[in-house]
């Protein structure tokens, strides 16, 4: 991969080994999370492994390499008060954690006029707050070792706005911020952050994304089912994770529009008013 940010990063060692590291996947029970805990278990990962849907991620953990050697910890990113128990839990089954993947997510399809406030509220409270809550409960841990990566599932929508996503766009622009300003503050201390940028990856996610009244909307959009398969992202982001990769895009020709709106914000605002964007 040659796109997304380089960094002072790759003066470190250009590659990380995975075998016995400990890596606590949040959204592994499908999509990218689910593709990412395959990937890591073939390198020998140690994976907690969690979403809402505990009888999913036993299957998840029962399809991986080694399947004994991982943890299904159910987790809902949108319930702050079980974040610290969780992380209480994790700690105790495997004694540290080396990476946490934030996975876990919710998208949206509806337009701002039709979208009540309480469903921004939810995208929030999963995509942002559930990740900021999660990690302010890990920090003390890796900062007692001095050693830990965050690695964030964040968006090409957290780099700019579509159509139907403002909710969503807003929570991941909100990831970007605070994770940025988490690596800057923390960079002497052996703690890494990735930001992740995947495009439209060929996962359910949109059969999930909250309508304007928060139901799901329960269709594949066709730009997402031609997208790419979750297995090649996830080996990207792996590549990228190894590497110390500050910031990565991942995904087709809609990686362009990143570096159409730094470059010509204008002509991208327009062209946006008319893109096929599901």
């Amino acid at each position: 991969m040659t796109d997304g940010v380089e960094s002072s990063a790759l003066l470190r060692s250009p590659t990380m080994a995975w075998d016995g590291k400990v890596v606590w996947i949040t959204g592994a029970s499908s999509g990218i999370g689910e593709a990412l805990a395959y990937s890591l278990a073939r390198r020998g990962a140690r994976l907690i492994l969690s979403a809402r849907g505990e009888d999913r991620l036993r299957e998840v953990q029962a399809a991986c390499d080694h399947p004994e050697a991982h943890f299904v910890l159910p987790l809902d990113l949108a319930a702050p008060a079980t974040l610290g128990p969780a992380v209480e839990q994790a700690l105790a089954v495997a004694g540290r954690i080396d990476v946490l993947v934030h996975g876990g997510g919710v998208s949206q399809r509806s337009l701002v006029k039709d979208t009540a406030v309480e469903v921004d509220r939810l995208l929030f409270e999963t995509n942002f707050f559930g990740a900021v809550g999660l990690t302010k409960a890990v920090l003390p841990s890796m900062l007692a070792r001095r050693a830990g990566h965050f690695v964030v599932i964040s968006s090409l929508v957290g780099k700019l706005g579509t159509p139907l996503r403002s909710g969503y766009s807003a929570s991941k622009h909100a990831l970007h911020g605070f994770f940025d300003s988490l690596r800057a503050e923390l960079w002497r201390d052996g703690i890494q952050v990735t930001l992740i940028c995947p495009g439209f990856i060929r996962t359910a996610i949109t059969l999930n994304a909250l309508t304007g009244d928060g139901t799901p909307q329960g269709t594949m959009d066709r730009a997402q089912a031609h997208g790419m398969a979750p297995a090649d992202c996830a080996e990207r982001i792996v590549r990228a994770v190894e590497r110390g990769r500050d910031e990565v895009l991942i995904g087709g020709r809609e990686r362009f529009a990143v570096y159409l709106k730094r470059f010509l914000p204008g002509l991208f605002n327009r062209v946006i008013r008319k893109a096929r964007v599901t």
